[in-house]
């Protein structure tokens, strides 16, 4: 027979410990926006080709579609990063006609889990486009901070290569 002292502390400790662990951080996000001087449509014809990432941004040397067409939700893409190191994405919403789409990483040498990132673009008035991404993640083996300087860096660095195309 157990000691009812023992099985409440046991009981008490176990469910500290529950609550400890169903509690989930707040995810992190980040905000880019970057106006680039041309029309939406030219591009949107260029961010809007989910396999296409290699075609502006730096980093990426190499993206393979390995499923799906690149329009269809559950299309796979591996991108290649210069050192060969590979990211694994999944397209999770394409919408031409709002010029959008939200993908997630599935697998990443990045500091980084649980991320989900939307790129969109969208018409000013002047004629020009501003793109915005954002994105939704978890450090994963770095610090929080950390891990939103790295990622902030992947976009500060492809959205001004975008600027530097046009």
């Amino acid at each position: 027979m157990f000691n009812k002292t023992i099985l409440i502390t046991f009981l008490s400790l176990f469910m500290t410990i529950v609550t400890v662990n169903s509690q989930a951080a707040d995810p992190l996000t980040i905000t880019k926006q970057k106006t680039i001087d041309v029309p939406p449509s030219t591009l949107w014809a260029l961010l809007g080709d989910f396999n296409g990432f290699n075609r502006w941004h730096p980093a990426v040397i190499g993206s393979e579609l390995i499923s799906g067409d690149g329009q269809s939700n559950g299309s796979k893409r591996i991108l290649t990063l210069g050192d060969g190191a590979e990211i694994k994405e999944t397209l999770l919403d394409y919408n031409s006609s709002n010029m959008s789409y939200t993908y997630k990483i599935t697998e990443s040498p990045l500091p980084i889990s649980d991320y989900v990132s939307t790129i969109k673009v969208e018409k000013n008035a002047k004629g020009t486009s501003t793109v915005t991404w954002t994105a939704n993640f978890n450090s994963a083996g770095a610090e929080d901070a950390k891990a939103v300087e790295i990622m902030s860096g992947v976009y500060d660095g492809g959205l001004n290569a975008l600027d530097n195309l046009y």
